[in-house]
């Protein structure tokens, strides 16, 4: 299966999906439009989330605690050291509330796992 076939035009017998602007890519917000967000199949979520302040921070936590996974990309707020301090204490402490993990990931992002995910910090190499 090509990408062609994954990005061709739907069939008749498929509803209407909304036309794109242009042909060289694929709005898939618009794509998705309609569909469930969570499968019913999946116990747990992974959203990738982006925090420009410190006030976003709740919505997040709110995610974590419902048992979630969250990738968080802090790179906007990483020049400021006292609201990066701030925030990564909150996160640590809402994992140890919830006996969770967080880890960093490269130099803006931070792993913020839900109850019963414990993240592996070592790197995969060739043979395990």
């Amino acid at each position: 299966m090509g990408l062609k076939s994954l990005f061709a035009k739907p069939q008749a017998t498929e509803p209407a999906k909304p036309a794109t602007p242009s042909a060289d890519y694929i709005d898939l917000e618009a794509y998705t439009a309609g569909s469930e967000l969570f499968d019913q199949t999946a116990s747990m979520m992974v959203r990738v989330a982006e925090i420009n302040k410190y006030d976003d921070l709740r919505e997040m936590a709110n995610y974590v605690y419902q048992g979630n996974l969250l990738l968080l990309d802090f790179s906007s707020i990483a020049q400021d050291e006292i609201v990066l301090r701030r925030v990564t204490s909150d996160l640590k402490k809402l994992v140890a509330d919830i006996n969770g993990d967080i880890a960093g990931l490269g130099k803006t992002m931070m792993i913020v796992a839900p109850t019963g995910v414990k993240i592996d910090r070592r790197k995969m190499r060739n043979g395990f």
